[in-house]
C-alpha cells in the first residue's frame, strides 16, 4: 500500500500563486508592490511574507529566490507562520539558500507548534525519513496525527499507512482504514486506492469486491496508475465486476502509458494472446521491452521467449539468452529452462558474449519500485 515518499513542498510557482490568492483575505493582499515593499521595510510581517512570495514567483519583480528567503526570514523571526513554512521549504529544497535539513526541521517545528497543519505534516515526514533529525517513527506519527486531525488529507493518508504497517504505532488495520477513508472522501486518489486495497484484501473491514472496485475506479479516473492497474486486474479476474477483456486492456494501457511496469508487461501478454485487442506480436514486444527495461522479471522472460521464437522480432538466440538470464537473475525461475535451451543453440564465443551482456543488463535493468 502507501509508501512515504519525500514530500515535495510548494514545488511550482503555480502552487505558490494559488496559496497567495487563498491567503489574500486581508488589507495587505490588494496593495500594489510599492506599498507592500514599504510596509515590509517598516516591519509588517504579513507584507514581508507577501513580498517574499512575489520574489519567489516573479510577480511584479524579477524572480529572485535569495531575496525571497531574505523576506521569509524577516517575517519568520516575527513568528509569522506561513513564512516559517516557506523558509523551511527553502532550506529543505536548497532554493535561495544552501540546503540544510536541520534548519528546515527547526522552522517546520516553529510553525508546527503554532498549529500549522502543513508544517506538522512536513515535520512528521522529516521524522519519518530521518532528514534533519534522527529517524523516529513514533514522533512521525505524533505529528501526522496532529495534522490529520485538522483534516490535512496527506497526513491522514500517511497516518493510515503507519497504522497499516505498524510503524511508530501498533499495527491496526481498522485505524488504517478509518484514516484512509477520511482522505478518500476528500477526493485524494492515493487514499481511494488504499481504501480499495483494504476492501479487496479484507484488511480492517469485511472483504467486499464491489467496494474495492468502486474505490479503485475513483482513483483510476483521477489518473493514479496503481489504481488503473488494479481496476484492470479486477476486470481480468471478474473481481467485483463482470469479466471484460476490452476493459482490461483499456485500464492496463492507461497505467502502462504512465510507466507502470506490471501493466506494461500484462498489456504485452494481451497483445501476444489477442485478448481484448487484436493479436499483434510487435506491440507485445514493445510493451514487454518497456517493462523489461524497468526490471520486470516476467516481461524479461516474455521478451526472451519472443526472441527465441522470432515472434514480433527477428529470431535471435543470443538476445533470447540475455533476457532469459536476466529474468532468472531477478528471480523468475520459469525462465531457466528456455534460457538453457537458448544456450545450447549458441557457439562458445557467442555464449560468452551473451553472458557478458546479460551481466550488464542485470545491472542496468533492476526492478523499479512502483
Amino acid at each position: 500500500q502507501m509508501q512515504h515518499p519525500f514530500y515535495k513542498r510548494f514545488a511550482s510557482s503555480f502552487v505558490l500563486a494559488v496559496f497567495l490568492l487563498q491567503t489574500a483575505g486581508n488589507a495587505y493582499a490588494s496593495k500594489d508592490l510599492t506599498e507592500v515593499r514599504q510596509m515590509a521595510e517598516q516591519g509588517n510581517a504579513d507584507a514581508q511574507f507577501r513580498l517574499g512570495v512575489r520574489y519567489e514567483i516573479g510577480d511584479g519583480v524579477a524572480r529572485d529566490d535569495k531575496l525571497a528567503v531574505t523576506w521569509y526570514r524577516k517575517a519568520s523571526e516575527q513568528g509569522y507562520v506561513y513564512a516559517q513554512v516557506f523558509l523551511a521549504s527553502s532550506y529543505e529544497t536548497g532554493t535561495g539558500v544552501a540546503q540544510d535539513y536541520e534548519q528546515a526541521v527547526a522552522w517546520y517545528r516553529k510553525a508546527a507548534e503554532q498549529g500549522d497543519a502543513t508544517a506538522q505534516f512536513n515535520l512528521g515526514n522529516s521524522y519519518y525519513s530521518g532528514l534533519g533529525v534522527a529517524q523516529d517513527y513514533e514522533q512521525a506519527v505524533v505529528w501526522f496525527r496532529k495534522a490529520a486531525e485538522q483534516g490535512y488529507a496527506e497526513a491522514q493518508i500517511y497516518l493510515g499507512a503507519s497504522y497499516a504497517k505498524g510503524e511508530g504505532v501498533a499495527q491496526d488495520a481498522q485505524q488504517a482504514l478509518a484514516w484512509y477513508r477520511k482522505a478518500a472522501e476528500q477526493g485524494y486518489a492515493t487514499a481511494q486506492y488504499n481504501l480499495g486495497v483494504s476492501y479487496a484484501n479484507g484488511e480492517g473491514v469485511a472483504q467486499d469486491a464491489k467496494q474495492a472496485v468502486a474505490w479503485f475506479r475513483k482513483a483510476a479516473e483521477q489518473g493514479l496508475p496503481e489504481a488503473q492497474y488494479s481496476l484492470g486486474i479486477s476486470y481480468d479476474q471478474g473481481f467485483g465486476v463482470a469479466q471484460n477483456d476490452q476493459q482490461v486492456v483499456i485500464w492496463f494501457r492507461k497505467a502502462a502509458e504512465q510507466g507502470h511496469a506490471d501493466a506494461q508487461s500484462d498489456l504485452g501478454v494481451h497483445y501476444a494472446k489477442g485478448e481484448g485487442v487484436t493479436k499483434d506480436d510487435k506491440q507485445a514486444v514493445i510493451w514487454h521491452r518497456k517493462a523489461a527495461e524497468q526490471g520486470n522479471a516476467r516481461a524479461q522472460s516474455n521478451l526472451g521467449i519472443m526472441y527465441l521464437g522470432g515472434q514480433g522480432v527477428p529470431q535471435d538466440n543470443s538476445h533470447a539468452y540475455v533476457w532469459l538470464s536476466v529474468a532468472v537473475a531477478n528471480g523468475n525461475t520459469r525462465a531457466t529452462e528456455p534460457r538453457d535451451f537458448a544456450a545450447k543453440k549458441l557457439t562458445k564465443p557467442k555464449l560468452e558474449a551473451a553472458q557478458k551482456l546479460a551481466g550488464e543488463y542485470f545491472e542496468k535493468y533492476q526492478p523499479v519500485n512502483q
